[in-house]
């Protein structure tokens, strides 16, 4: 976040899919609520994934890979104790850092409420600070207020900058405005003095981008596409099957290299190649 150079943090929502995003060579890995819901539980993102079936995945996550993680944590809990036992559980799982947001559940949904208000939210985002113990551990505190459509926001800039320097007073280690435009950013990045990030593409003002959803979709539309040839065809194309990086991204080497060598060592059949 300190760096010079801005930096993206890719999609993931599984261990293998984290594995990849490191592989390729990012940076940083971003475990989207959204993402996650959708591809475990098969859930809306509007406030029904809970802490603790995001914490269980975002372990699953952390243990797989040696860049950093940061989760979409989305409100921690609707309480200030929530929000507090939340955060420290998310880092003893081993998650480099969490965004928290401004939205009052049932977010994201046909409830056209607004936003948490901006005591509440510090108030929040104070019980966060509290329950961390690692200082390493990263807040960054998102605000929908420019997120109209099926966010809680208004759609003011000068809120969304209020509401920025208001999350900075309270100790968030970062600020996330979702949906400012490629113009709003630096006017929000002058005002707030934490680091600023959004979504979608590096813009300058953004220390960092967190990019999600193209791996949802795309998984999803391949199943959605194989499973439907498959029930028209009585099989599959072999582009269904295997994909070259397949053994580096789950270590099959150094499983098969143990496997051999205990085999070896107690005169147990060896296979030729595996």
């Amino acid at each position: 976040m300190n760096g010079e150079d801005p930096f993206v943090a890719a999609d993931c929502y599984s261990a293998l899919t984290a594995r990849i995003i490191e592989h390729i060579g990012f940076k940083a890995a971003y475990m989207g609520g959204h993402a996650t819901g959708m591809m475990h539980y098969a859930v809306p993102d509007c406030g029904v994934l809970t802490p603790t079936e995001m914490i269980e995945q975002a372990a699953r996550v952390a243990e797989t890979i040696a860049i950093p993680v940061i989760v979409d944590a989305d409100q921690a809990g609707e309480s200030v104790a929530d929000v507090y036992r939340s955060v420290g559980r998310y880092e003893r799982s081993g998650v480099a850092g969490i965004h928290i947001e401004d939205e009052i559940a049932p977010k994201h949904s046909a409830y056209d409420g607004p936003l948490l208000s901006i005591p509440d939210m510090q108030a929040r985002i104070g019980a966060a600070v509290d329950g961390r113990s690692d200082p390493d551990f990263v807040i960054i505190v998102r605000t929908d207020e420019l997120y109209v459509d099926g966010g809680g926001g208004s759609g003011s800039l000068d809120e969304a900058i209020a509401r920025g320097v208001a999350y900075a007073e309270a100790g968030a280690d970062a600020f996330l405005p979702t949906f400012a435009t490629d113009e709003q950013i630096p006017q929000i990045a002058a005002e707030v003095k934490i680091p600023v990030g959004n979504y979608g593409k590096l813009v300058p003002g953004m220390q960092f981008s967190l990019f999600t959803g193209f791996g949802t979709a795309a998984a999803a539309r391949s199943h959605y596409e194989l499973a439907t040839y498959l029930f028209e065809h009585g099989e599959l194309p072999p582009v269904a099957f295997g994909f070259p990086e397949k053994d580096a991204l789950i270590n099959q080497g150094p499983y098969d290299s143990i496997v051999r060598d205990w085999a070896s060592r107690t005169d147990r059949p060896i296979r030729g190649a595996h």
